[in-house]
């Protein structure tokens, strides 16, 4: 369909189309949010270790500390407070060898164990890990 003047000459059309032009930039916009988030970097950098290359260290001075159901905190049969347990924290972080194993019961809360960690991280503590059982 071609759009001239009434005259009826038939001369170039200085209109643009701008179908063809409208169809690729939507082809490129469709492109670029598909392929943005894969540019995009990483929030989290994580350098898991395979499970079946984990290495136990044995010159290390392990201290477990266990968290029961209720969120009481326990180290050798004594149930310590969060002041206690980070006063021992401090004094034992400086060792490079020292390292802390947290047995959490399943039924405590996250935010709970998320506590124990934040003692642990402001006493200095370096190494830290945690106990699980091994299930069938």
């Amino acid at each position: 369909m071609a759009f001239g003047n009434s005259s009826g000459e038939d001369g170039m059309m200085s209109e643009i189309n701008v179908t063809p032009l409208v169809d690729v930039m939507l082809v490129l916009l469709v492109v670029f949010i598909i392929t943005a988030p894969l540019l995009a970097p990483q929030a989290l950098k994580l350098n898991l270790p395979k499970t079946e290359s984990v290495v136990h260290d044995d010159r290390l001075q392990k201290v477990s500390l266990a968290i029961d159901a209720h969120g009481i905190v326990t180290l050798q049969s004594a149930h310590l407070t969060d002041a206690a347990l980070a006063d021992m924290l401090k004094s034992r972080a400086a060792d490079p060898q020292f390292q802390l194993q947290i047995e959490a019961d399943e039924a405590v809360n996250y935010g709970r164990v998320a506590q124990v960690m934040a003692i642990a991280q402001k006493a200095g503590v370096g190494k830290l890990s945690f106990l699980t059982v091994a299930g069938k």
